[in-house]
């Protein structure tokens, strides 16, 4: 950590030193010269200069000296800052590298709301994914975004390709499944692994060529046959570089971990086994990280969150920690769970069985019949779970659906229907405050014994459900606030206010669809967010609308600093309840236990403060993988499925309208293009007033909510898109 913190310092003098108005551009050597550094110590500095450039604060000139990159960030009237930047000729931005199947690219920069367009022949060796700094070429004018070129290639993005192995006389090819990653790559003689024709492959780049040569590499792992059981989701989690094996010494170190308790492991723990609690989970879940408890007297309601004490097994800095830390947290995919930790520990001694006895923390709360958490303590438990319930069974025991239930769990019914009651009382309060209610259905796959899929429907939240969530959006905000209080260094989630910039777009569109809404303001707030949402209720285009929402806000992250959560409307609010399948949480359980048993010294805090940050950023960019590896593979099992149902019919709902076309979301949640070219009936334009597709002649519309009956034309596994045509009416 010292030598981070004296790397921090020497790029403060080097920017400082860059800032100063005498400061003219020059070359490393000379500013080498300025700081003193001897001739065979200079290594360091042209790391520091590296640094800066992939932070974007300076740039290299045509001439090769270094130079800082002048913000042009622009403020509008209100004084507020804008994320829109006047981009001239000559300025230099670092960002990464997208890629476009057709050739071309764009520089996509954190925080900014334009990218840089960066036409085929200015991209020189860049590739998708790479960190690269680039110079503006042209000017943005006349509504078209400005022209870069790639000047250098700070940091390659991609080190291993998924694809499909091409084999030639005495050497291959892999044509790789990424449509962005333009180049196939070259594999010597030898370097194949025995691979054979038309296997999917891993390859590592070993060189990543230039504008006349193919990047070269050698296969590192066959993966399978086209069509075999599995392969395809294999592909697309081996393309996200998921880790799907666990390194032997982490193996080893959770082998060693036993698997019961003893008396001696409840020492200085709050014995809580003779507390009635349940897991409430889905059918198949395995890592069973939370177990509830509640009863009720005349005041109060008394809930227990009960966690899994995962860090009571996995040390700081142990082989399984490091790990941990690397993954972030456990993917789950269509046909397979990639755990942040070895099935030893998620499924055995940290998973809460019921009739076993238990490790856990323990988030005890007194709750008031308004809902309000008017006590807590947090204590490190050993607890004894009673049943093991599925969200299926609590549904039909609370609506009274099946007999048979009820009269099995009869001795816990009483908790239960208590159970209901706090929930409810829980979400009318995040209501009020102006909790933002985002409930979509997710898409539930069913696969058969050979991965492929042979039904897709809308997998809905029920009672029992939103009751569990409602039990734990309870603990996460009682637990953060009691340490943002404390002002510990602590991990918090947060989700900051959206950019109003991007919201009053689709508020534009909400507004043209009938719905009051008030623009023109500098921020919006989480309960009008929330009325909107309550008046587009029961219209045809209201899930649409409400998905339009959700993307024009930002991504929920973990930081350090606790800005409080804008969807939840919550002042505090961290993860405190997944420490199987997520980092943070196992990270601020170590946090809670030193506080807990008084050992928060001065050195400890000083040891939270060095690593959290890197905690925080680490575990938000593991999130984002994990999330687009398992929204790829949705897609890509959606499409397998369309391809079943070729020329056949269903109906849907226009989930969205673009100039190439309309968008069609089926009832099993299957979104699919109808391309505008294939609408043969007139000559179709897109309205952006109005949002929606006119036709020329008929003035027929095609808009966001509306009902309409397509045929499947076609469906691509590889694109992971699915093509359908609109069905003539009448």
């Amino acid at each position: 950590m010292k030598k981070n913190q004296q790397i921090k310092k020497r790029k403060k003098i080097v920017y400082e030193i860059m800032c100063c108005k005498e400061y003219r551009p020059m070359r490393a050597k000379e500013l080498a010269v300025i700081l003193q550094i001897p001739a065979g110590k200079r290594e360091e500095l042209h790391k520091i200069l590296d640094m800066l450039l992939e932070e974007g604060k300076i740039a290299i000139n045509k001439r090769g000296r270094y130079e800082i990159v002048k913000s042009n960030s622009v403020k509008k009237e209100t004084g507020k800052q804008s994320t829109k930047t006047e981009r001239k000729k000559g300025q230099y931005y670092t960002g990464t590298f997208i890629s476009h199947p057709r050739g071309f690219g764009f520089l996509e920069i954190p925080e900014a709301e334009e990218d840089i367009f960066i036409p085929e022949e200015s991209i020189g060796t860049a590739l998708h994914g790479d960190t690269v700094q680039i110079v503006v070429k042209k000017d943005s004018k006349d509504g078209k975004r400005c022209e870069g070129e790639v000047v250098k290639v700070l940091e390659r993005g991609t080190r291993e390709v998924v694809g499909t192995y091409q084999q030639c006389d005495g050497f291959g090819f892999v044509v790789t499944d990424n449509q962005r990653f333009l180049k196939d790559v070259f594999i010597p003689s030898g370097k194949s692994l025995a691979a054979e024709d038309g296997d999917k492959v891993l390859a590592q780049i070993k060189d990543y060529g230039n504008k006349r040569r193919s990047p070269e590499g050698k296969i590192i792992e066959i993966l399978g046959k086209p069509g075999e059981c599995g392969v395809d989701v294999l592909c697309v989690a081996k393309s996200y570089e998921l880790p799907m094996e666990f390194p032997e010494k982490v193996q080893k170190q959770a082998e060693r971990i036993k698997e019961t308790l003893n008396e001696g492991d409840f020492y200085g723990r709050e014995d809580l086994r003779n507390v009635v609690m349940v897991t409430i989970d889905g059918e198949d879940a395995k890592d069973l990280d939370d177990a509830v408890s509640l009863t009720k007297d005349e005041e109060f309601y008394h809930l227990g969150v009960h966690i899994a004490d995962v860090s009571n097994y996995v040390q700081y800095n142990s082989a399984l920690d490091k790990e941990a830390l690397k993954r972030g947290t456990s993917v789950y995919l269509a046909d397979r769970v990639i755990p942040m930790l070895p099935k030893k520990l998620s499924n055995g001694i940290c998973s809460l069985n019921a009739g076993e006895d238990r490790l856990a923390l323990s988030c005890l709360m007194d709750i008031d019949k308004t809902g309000r958490v008017v006590s807590h303590r947090i204590v490190e438990s050993v607890i004894h779970v009673k049943e093991r319930m599925s969200y299926t069974d609590v549904k039909k025991i609370l609506l009274k659906e099946d007999e048979n239930l009820t009269n099995r769990y009869e001795e816990l019914l009483p908790m239960f229907f208590q159970m209901k009651e706090l929930s409810e009382l829980l979400r009318n309060r995040r209501k009020k405050r102006g909790a933002i209610d985002f409930d979509f259905p997710e898409s539930k796959l069913i696969l058969d014994e050979y991965g492929k899929v042979i039904d897709i429907y809308p997998y809905e939240q029920n009672i029992a459900t939103r009751l569990i969530e409602d039990f734990m959006l309870a603990a996460n905000e009682t637990v953060a606030e009691e340490y943002s209080i404390l002002g510990l260094p602590f991990v918090y989630r947060t989700h900051e206010n959206p950019d109003m910039e991007k919201i009053e777009a689709v508020l534009e569109m909400v507004h043209q669809a009938g719905i009051k809404v008030k623009k023109g303001k500098e921020t919006i707030s989480p309960k009008e967010v929330q009325k909107i949402l309550r008046e587009l209720e029961g219209m045809e285009c209201e899930p649409f609308f409400a998905r339009l929402i959700l993307r024009s806000m930002k991504q929920a992250k973990y930081t350090v600093e606790d800005s409080g959560h804008f969807g939840l409307a919550a002042k505090y609010y961290c993860h405190f309840t997944s420490p199987i399948r997520r980092y943070p949480d196992l990270q601020i359980h170590r946090i809670i236990k030193e506080t807990i048993r008084g050992k928060m010294t001065e050195a400890k805090i000083q040891h939270y403060k060095e690593i959290l940050e890197e905690v925080a950023r680490q575990s938000s960019a593991m999130e984002r993988r994990a999330e687009e590896v398992e929204r790829e593979t949705v897609k890509m099992k959606k499409a397998e499925y369309m391809k079943q149902h070729i020329g056949e019919s269903f109906e849907g709902t226009i989930s969205g309208v673009t100039e190439w076309g309309v968008y069609v979301e089926l009832d099993n949640t299957v979104e699919g293009l109808v391309h505008v070219n294939t609408l043969t009936d007139d000559y179709y334009s897109f309205d952006k007033e109005r949002y929606c597709l006119v036709g020329d002649m008929t003035g027929k519309i095609y808009a966001m909510g509306q009902k309409v009956r397509v045929w499947v034309e076609n469906a691509d596994e590889n694109t992971k898109t699915v093509d359908f045509k609109m069905e003539r009416m009448g």
